[in-house]
Order: structure tokens, then C-alpha cells, then sequence
């Protein structure tokens, strides 16, 4: 093997027999999350406790994976703790801002069930997608979204014409 590692790391892995109970539990389970199973060889790898842990570079070589990985478990364990390293984090605010709110969402359906305008039969997504924007309900939609939000509601029109307000029959009807 290579020569070891003398630099001196900064977050040490040392895991007592419960946590690497866990851990050997985890990777002998079978089915695990690929990242997650690179977690728990990393900490397996790394911990001093019992032995001498391996260095980055043998981690890294033996796991085929990358310094910033190994370096970003082993400061997440010092820092956060065991279950931070093994759960995934939850995302505070959603990737994209949802359009429709309560009171929006609202005025869609009260707007969706209200009398088509003057030359339609019914409403359709498109002629809502243009209401919507039109009232100052929303600043833009897609015809999409706003089947979307209607798709949600047993008043939408979409509902009707899938047929779930049909009633059931019976052996005696």
C-alpha cells in the first residue's frame, strides 16, 4: 500500500459500538440507497475507534469516489450527528413557487362553475387560462396548471365529463 497520510484531519470519525452496529446493520441489509451505502463504507472506512481508520486516499481509491464526498460525511458526522449523515435533508421552500394559493385556487373553481362568457357552451382550460390573468387573479397560468388545480376539485367541469359523477349501478337497476 501507499505510505500514510500524515496530515492531521480535522473531523475524526469515532463511532461507539451502537452507531457501528447501525451502520454494519445498513450495509449488510441488501437494498439501501446507492449515496446512502456510500456513506455508510465511508464512516465504516474512516471510523478510529476500534482501529486505525483509512486514510482519504484509501477511501477514496477503495469507493471509487471523490475527496469533496468523503471530507463533506465525515464533517457532517462531526457536526450533525449520525442521523444528518444518513437521512436526506428536506428542502425548506419548494424549486418553483406554487401559482395557485387557498384564495386563488378559490377564485379559479368559483370562476370555473360561474356561466361561460357569451359565445361558449362551457368553459375550456384555455378560455380560464385567459380569465385568470385577465381578472388579476393570478399574473400568469397554463392551460396545465389550471387543469391541474380543477383536477383536485369534484366541481371542476374535467371531473363531470370523466364520468365520476355517474352513478353506480345495481343488480336491480
Amino acid at each position: 500500500m501507499a505510505a500514510r497520510e500524515v496530515a492531521v484531519k480535522k473531523y475524526v470519525v469515532r463511532l461507539d459500538a451502537e452507531e457501528r452496529e447501525r451502520l454494519e446493520g445498513l450495509r449488510s441489509k441488501g437494498q439501501i440507497a446507492a449515496r446512502r451505502l456510500m456513506k455508510v463504507l465511508i464512516l465504516l472506512k474512516a471510523d478510529v475507534s476500534e482501529a486505525e481508520g483509512w486514510s482519504d486516499s484509501e477511501i477514496i481509491a477503495a469507493l471509487d469516489t471523490n475527496k469533496a464526498m468523503v471530507y463533506g460525511v465525515r464533517k457532517q458526522l462531526v457536526e450533525e450527528g449520525l442521523d444528518a449523515v444518513l437521512s436526506r435533508k428536506t428542502r425548506t421552500t419548494p424549486p418553483v413557487a406554487r401559482i395557485f394559493d387557498g384564495e386563488t385556487e378559490a377564485k379559479l373553481i368559483a370562476l370555473a362553475c360561474s356561466k361561460p362568457p357569451a359565445g361558449f357552451a362551457r368553459w375550456s382550460l384555455r378560455l380560464l387560462e385567459q380569465k385568470v390573468v385577465e381578472l388579476e387573479i393570478v399574473d400568469r397560468a397554463s392551460d396545465s396548471t389550471i387543469g391541474r388545480v380543477l383536477k383536485k376539485t369534484l366541481s371542476s367541469p374535467t371531473a363531470r365529463s370523466a364520468g365520476s359523477f355517474r352513478p353506480r349501478r345495481t343488480a336491480l337497476s
